[in-house]
């Protein structure tokens, strides 16, 4: 059973389209139209990850098939304008690649993707090598996490911990990944504890604690 976190291994996909270097335009729009992928990763040697081809880079070829930039649009848009007029793969691709390795939390992987406005990170080694590609799609597999082994990890990762000897332990109920936390505590200064510590786990939606020592207390926002 899982006692920490999911990683990016548990959810990527290890068969990757990629391509090399060298390969032709036309031969890389084929292929993300054949798999309906919206980027592959561009290989070189046996397998290292040099950069990263996506729809948005082969579309500026269209941006720019009949326009005449002016000088400030040059300026501003040096590097579109040479992808626009790329015939490989090499000359399109983004590098270095935004990457990320397997064993990163989906948390990570998902900071990554935010912070660098990427829609999907290839997965490498610690030499560079691919070894798969991790979606957003991907990600959001974790609110598939049923709701009896959400409830599971909330009772022994957090519950026991914090109330070890407890004659009335508190209730945990999760239904479509929003958790209900029901009983009594002494000390109720605890609630914005376990609020944020059940909130941290892995697939759940939403949090409702009326926890009380004789007075509900409710989930502070």
């Amino acid at each position: 059973m899982r006692t920490g976190p999911h990683i990016v291994s548990d959810v990527m996909t290890h068969t990757v389209v990629a391509v090399g270097r060298d390969a032709p335009f036309r031969d890389v729009v084929q292929l993300m139209q054949e798999w309906k992928i919206s980027a592959v990763p561009v290989l070189a040697g046996e397998g290292r990850v040099i950069g990263v081809v996506s729809e948005a880079d082969l579309l500026l070829k269209e941006e720019f098939r009949d326009s005449d930039p002016d000088r400030i649009t040059q300026m501003h848009r040096l590097p579109d304008l040479a992808k626009a007029g790329g015939m490989t793969a090499a000359d399109v691709m983004n590098t270095p690649a935004v990457t990320v390795h397997a064993d990163a939390t989906l948390t990570q992987a998902a900071r990554v993707m935010a912070q660098r406005k990427v829609k999907r990170l290839p997965v490498v080694d610690d030499k560079g090598l691919l070894e798969g590609v991790v979606s957003r799609a991907d990600l959001l597999k974790v609110f598939l996490r049923a709701d009896d082994e959400i409830a599971e990890e909330i009772r022994r990762e957090i519950l026991a911990p914090l109330f070890p000897a407890t004659t009335e332990p508190v209730r945990v109920d999760v239904a479509d990944g929003v958790v209900t936390l029901t009983g009594r505590v002494r000390d109720t200064s605890l609630v914005p504890v376990i609020t944020r510590l059940v909130r941290s786990v892995e697939g759940v939606v939403d949090v409702d604690m009326p926890l009380s020592d004789g007075i509900p207390v409710r989930d502070p926002e």
